[in-house]
């Protein structure tokens, strides 16, 4: 059986007791008086939120900090965990106490979702980061990210950028006012295109200010302008 599992999952442990602790359920450890994977789920976190965030970074080189943010939001979440564990199908390899498989405990999202996040600090601790990345790139597919989720991971300026490019023009951001005191500014930014003013914004920082520009421009482009 563990070696059927290793084949789906890609990976060979050389010690099988991490495999064994990350399969075993808080309340068969409990039962049983063993080492349950509750630790290693708080682990496997770590991990696979860093191995995203590497992806993302390589895959998505011109994204701002937010977006990145957001998009790995979009992918390490429960349902995409239980969606992995059940294509390695986890679900009949974990140990589980007597009520807890009554219940259907073997289908529940949560409980396989951090039976995946376990298992991968399990080949983490096991054969070292790169042998837990390869397994979360084989867990985690970058391209269920559609291009719309993308698009509005993406910052108000390389939005407006990319709008304004598919006919050939370019945005240009000017900062018209400086009011208030020197330790708090409000700056005013405008965005023009080809002379023609398409957002006004404000901010307490010139970039502040140029994304709500952009923003506004945004707006405007697709008719949801004031």
């Amino acid at each position: 059986m563990r070696e059927e599992l290793e084949a789906r999952l890609g990976y060979t442990f050389r010690d099988p007791s991490f495999l064994e602790t990350a399969l075993t359920h808080p309340s068969y450890g409990g039962d049983h008086h063993l080492p349950d994977n509750q630790r290693l789920e708080f682990l496997g976190d770590a991990v696979l939120e860093l191995a995203v965030s590497r992806a993302l970074y390589e895959s998505h080189p011109q994204m701002p900090e937010g977006g990145l943010s957001r998009l790995r939001s979009a992918l390490v979440r429960e349902e995409t965990l239980a969606a992995a564990a059940q294509k390695y199908e986890l679900g009949g390899e974990i140990r589980l106490s007597v009520g807890e498989e009554r219940t259907g405990g073997r289908k529940k999202p949560s409980l396989l979702a951090d039976a995946m996040e376990a298992v991968i600090a399990a080949v983490y601790l096991d054969g070292g980061i790169e042998a837990a990345f390869a397994l979360v790139g084989r867990t985690i597919d970058l391209s269920q990210v559609g291009d719309e989720e993308v698009y509005f991971a993406m910052d108000a300026k390389t939005r407006l950028q990319e709008l304004l490019q598919k006919d050939g023009h370019a945005p240009e951001y000017a900062i018209v006012s400086v009011q208030g005191p020197p330790h708090a500014p409000t700056f005013t930014s405008e965005v023009r295109v080809d002379g023609k003013l398409l957002g006004e914004g404000r901010g307490h920082t010139k970039r502040q200010a140029q994304q709500a520009a952009a923003a506004r421009a945004i707006a405007a482009l697709s008719g949801k302008g004031e």
